[in-house]
C-alpha cells in the first residue's frame, strides 16, 4: 500500500499592489473635466453665474487628477519599461499624452490664485510634453510600419502644445501664447489634412471613430488662446471652423457612436467642454454666439461627467486595463 503524499498548499496569486495596471485610458475624461470647469469659470465673468460652479468644478477634477496621476505614476516606477509598453498601443498614447496635457491645464486653473506655482508648473508640463512627444516618436518608428498611420491621436501629441497657450495666457504671457497659436497651426493642418484623405479612403472601424472627436479640440483652443491674446478676427474665424468640426460630428453621431460606449468615449469629452468654453469666452455671453455657448456648456455638463464616471467605474478590477491592454508593473 503506497502512502499518499500530502497535496501541495493551494497557488496564492499575490494580489497586484497600488497602481500596478492603472491604466493611462483615465486621463482623456480628466482632460475633459478640468475644461468643464474652465468654461464655468469663463461664465462666471461672462454670464454672472456664481464662481463657486466652476471652482468646485475645478477643485475636485484638481485632486481626481493627482490621485490619478500618483497611481499611474506608482507603475513606471515599479518597471520603468512600463511606461513605454503603455506608448506602444493607440489607447496608452492617447492617455499619456492627454496625462502631460491635463499638467497645463491644471497650472491654468492655478494661475489666478498662485502665479509663481503655476507657471513653474507649467513650465514643468511643457517640458514633459516634449519628452513625451520625443518618446511616441521612437515608439512609432521602432513599432510596426501600419503603426505609423496619422490618427486624430495625433493631435493630442504634436498639437497638444497649444494648451500651453491657455496657460501662458492666464498668467499674462500673451506674446508666448501667440507664438504658440502660430506655431502649432502647420502640425494641425497637416493632421487634418492626412485624416481626411484617410477618411475619404476607407471607413475607420466602428471602435475607433470616436477618436475623431479629437479634430474638434485643437480648432477650439485657437479659439480660446486667439481670443486671450486679443487676436480678436482669428479667433472668429477658427470659431468658424470649430462650428463646422461640430456640425460634422453632430451629423454622424449616430455614425461615430455604433459600437456602443467604450473607454475611447473619453475622447469626447474635452472637445465638447472646449467648444463651449471657446464660444463662451468668445462671445463674453453677449449675442447668438454667447446663447450657443450656454447652451453647449449645459449640455457638456451632463454629457462629461457621466462619460467620465463610466470610465472610472471600469477601473477597479481591471476592466479598463483589459479593456485597452494597459502594461502591467
Amino acid at each position: 500500500m503506497t502512502t499518499r503524499r500530502p497535496l501541495p498548499p493551494p497557488l496564492e496569486i499575490p494580489k497586484p499592489g497600488f497602481g500596478r495596471r492603472t491604466p493611462p485610458a483615465l486621463f482623456p475624461p480628466i482632460m475633459g473635466l478640468f475644461g468643464l470647469g474652465l468654461g464655468w469659470r469663463a461664465a462666471a465673468g461672462a454670464f454672472g453665474v456664481s464662481p463657486a460652479i466652476g471652482d468646485l468644478i475645478l477643485g475636485a477634477t484638481s485632486l481626481l487628477f493627482l490621485f490619478t496621476l500618483a497611481a499611474y505614476l506608482a507603475k513606471p516606477l515599479r518597471r520603468p519599461t512600463a511606461f513605454m509598453e503603455d506608448l506602444r498601443v493607440l489607447p496608452g498614447r492617447a492617455g499619456l499624452s492627454a496625462a502631460s496635457l491635463c499638467l497645463m491645464l491644471f497650472a491654468a486653473v492655478l494661475a489666478p490664485m498662485a502665479s509663481g506655482v503655476a507657471t513653474a508648473l507649467a513650465l514643468s508640463a511643457f517640458a514633459v510634453h516634449v519628452g513625451l512627444v520625443v518618446a511616441i516618436i521612437l515608439t512609432l518608428l521602432r513599432g510596426p510600419e501600419e503603426g505609423r498611420v496619422v490618427t486624430p491621436v495625433f493631435h493630442l501629441s504634436f498639437v497638444g502644445f497649444i494648451i500651453g497657450g491657455v496657460a501662458a495666457n492666464a498668467l499674462g504671457y500673451h506674446d508666448i501664447a501667440r507664438w504658440l497659436l502660430w506655431s502649432m497651426l502647420l502640425p494641425a493642418g497637416l493632421i487634418w489634412g492626412f485624416s481626411a484623405r484617410q477618411l475619404l479612403a476607407r471607413v475607420p472601424p466602428a471602435p475607433l471613430r470616436p477618436l475623431l472627436a479629437i479634430h474638434l479640440a485643437p480648432a477650439c483652443l485657437f479659439t480660446l488662446v486667439a481670443a486671450g491674446a486679443g487676436l480678436e478676427t482669428a479667433a472668429y474665424a477658427f470659431s468658424a471652423l470649430a462650428a463646422s468640426i461640430l456640425v460634422a460630428l453632430l451629423v454622424a453621431a449616430r455614425w461615430l457612436t455604433l459600437a456602443g460606449f467604450s473607454p475611447l468615449w473619453g475622447a469626447f469629452t474635452f472637445p465638447l467642454a472646449a467648444f463651449a468654453s471657446a464660444l463662451v469666452t468668445l462671445s463674453q455671453g453677449q449675442g447668438a454666439l454667447g446663447a450657443i455657448g450656454g447652451v453647449t456648456l449645459v449640455a457638456a455638463t451632463l454629457i462629461v461627467p457621466l462619460i467620465a464616471y463610466r470610465v472610472f467605474k471600469l477601473w477597479p478590477g481591471g476592466k479598463l486595463a483589459a479593456k485597452t491592454n494597459a502594461a502591467t508593473a
